[in-house]
């Protein structure tokens, strides 16, 4: 799940890190900035698919994940769109976009990762809601350019906090934009109603507006839902945790990771180097294959049936239910 917060992450500085240069910065909505990047060097950016996104490394040594919301065949440019968040409710990152960058700034950015891909469907039902606008833009433009069938609902608090207004104007009757002061929330309810086979629903926006989406497609085809957190979704104590051992194959190490203690600390605190960025199983960065042992995955991204199969695992946030488990590591 790509995250616009600005809760405090570690990083590890790789390979596949690179300079981008800040071309402008655009006014998107009230609070809301969008950025053009382009690489320093003048060479094309890797490519990316509708739903990705890119870490951001800042100079304090933290890290955000922005979801790429420009146009996917453009290899010169990428584009970006922060929201501004409350002094209460951040820890600075998006204030340090805010403020102190500028055209001609250099950033640190990550290859681009997509933890959101668009599956086929006969159909789309787009749900956004505020900042979550940014993964679903480049989603809905491909949709367009296939000429398929496909449909938005953008709510938010008001016109004006809603990024994009204007180049979603273009869509015309396509896209239903719904600013709570005027219209009132999203009815969800009329919306999904009606289970539909041929259709993906994909939503992005706050905890509320998920767990709502969520409840209104609970009698939907398995696999027709997809979202996109900000936030890891509320999890119950685990008291029953217990300790396990961690064997890393290509290493020939054994670690034991006791309760309360995730398999990323474990190895970083045993001098283990393990790409890692957002810490709370959101990313993917961290995800791992598994040779030996049944994961107990507690993620925001793989899904039902990645859990089932129990191939992979993020391990800074999941364990394992069984005594043992084998990494490809």
């Amino acid at each position: 799940m790509t995250t616009h917060n600005d809760s405090d992450f570690d990083t590890v500085v790789e390979d596949d890190e690179f300079d981008v240069v800040v071309e402008r910065i655009e006014p998107a909505a009230t609070d809301v900035k969008a950025l053009v990047l382009r690489p320093v060097t003048g060479t094309t950016l890797p490519t990316w698919t509708p739903g990705s996104h890119i870490d951001v490394l800042l100079p304090s040594g933290t890290v955000r994940q922005y979801s790429l919301c420009g146009d996917t065949s453009d290899h010169d440019a990428w584009r970006i769109a922060v929201l501004r968040e409350p002094p209460e409710k951040g820890r600075g990152g998006s204030e340090y976009i805010h403020n102190a960058l500028h055209p001609g700034s250099k950033l640190r950015v990550g290859l681009p990762r997509n933890n959101f891909p668009l599956v086929e469907s006969t159909r789309y039902l787009f749900i956004a809601g505020g900042i979550g606008i940014t993964p679903v833009l480049s989603m809905i433009a491909h949709a367009d350019k296939q000429h398929l069938d496909w449909r938005l609902i953008y709510g938010g608090r008001n016109a004006e906090s809603m990024a994009f207004r204007d180049e979603l104007a273009r869509y015309g009757v396509r896209v239903e934009i719904v600013p709570e002061d005027r219209t009132g929330p999203l009815d969800l309810g009329h919306m999904l109603s009606i289970p539909r086979s041929d259709t993906a629903v994909y939503c992005c926006g706050p905890s509320g507006l998920l767990q709502a989406v969520e409840a209104a497609c609970s009698s939907w085809p398995d696999g027709s839902l997809h979202l996109e957190r900000f936030v890891p979704a509320p999890s119950q104590p685990e008291s029953g945790d217990t300790a396990f051992e961690v064997v890393l194959a290509k290493q020939g190490r054994t670690f034991v990771v006791r309760p309360g203690e995730t398999i990323l600390r474990t190895l970083e605190s045993n001098g283990v180097d393990v790409l890692s960025s957002c810490q709370q199983g959101m990313c993917g960065r961290c995800e791992q294959t598994v040779l030996e042992g049944t994961p107990d995955h507690r993620d925001e991204i793989l899904t039902p049936e990645e859990r089932a199969a129990g191939e992979y695992i993020l391990i800074c946030v999941s364990r394992c239910h069984d005594d043992r488990l084998v990494l490809d590591l």
